[in-house]
């Protein structure tokens, strides 16, 4: 598959309407494991007894409530991106890492999770749909987009189940800055949107 221009990706918030696109995209294995996008929002314990149909059932009731949990990126008008990017206070489990504690008082905006469907991958998508998700979160008031990137430990490719944070290289290349690396394979990197 030829890689996407710009003229062809297209960003939407992800709506009750759009709902089939986000099934579509995320395929019967709901993403990584069945997640469904589920992992910072709710217990591990919850996470895990719900994994599979339950994750999924738990996003189409957050969904169908009117809530907007992140957007999602077509390609040629095929869903092929998400991003979950939301108000922290949303990701009940990041708000209980130990790693990943505030830094400060400020209300920031998290971006948790990136999703590229296979044949999009390694075409500059994911850094389309940060750009777009900041957007997005700046047009509901955000003033600062914060993202926890997976820091790599040697060279080559991260596997897919520890890359739905990104890397810092992705957040760089969007404009964020490191603000703490809290682990040695974690950073806190935020994008501050100007005023």
């Amino acid at each position: 598959m030829s890689n996407p221009t710009p003229d062809d990706l297209t960003f939407q918030p992800l709506t009750y309407e759009r709902w089939p696109d986000f099934e579509k995209l995320f395929g019967p294995r709901g993403a990584y494991g069945g997640c469904w996008c589920m992992w910072w929002r709710t217990t591990r314990a919850e996470f895990q007894e719900q994994q599979g149909e339950g994750n999924r059932r738990a996003m189409h009731e957050i969904v169908h409530g009117g809530a907007v949990p992140g957007i999602l990126g077509y390609a040629g008008g095929q869903p092929a991106g998400w991003c979950s990017v939301a108000p922290r206070e949303q990701y009940s489990s990041l708000n209980r890492s130990r790693v990943l504690r505030p830094l400060d008082d400020l209300p920031v905006w998290s971006l948790v999770c990136l999703f590229v469907a296979r044949p999009f991958r390694g075409q500059s998508l994911t850094i389309a749909l940060i750009r777009a998700a900041v957007e997005y979160a700046a047009e509901q008031g955000a003033q600062i987009v914060e993202a926890y990137p997976t820091v790599p430990r040697g060279p080559g490719k991260l596997a897919p189940v520890s890359s739905y944070l990104g890397t810092p290289t992705m957040y760089e290349r969007a404009g964020f800055v490191e603000c703490a690396r809290p682990s040695q394979s974690r950073m806190i990197m935020r994008y501050f949107v100007p005023s």
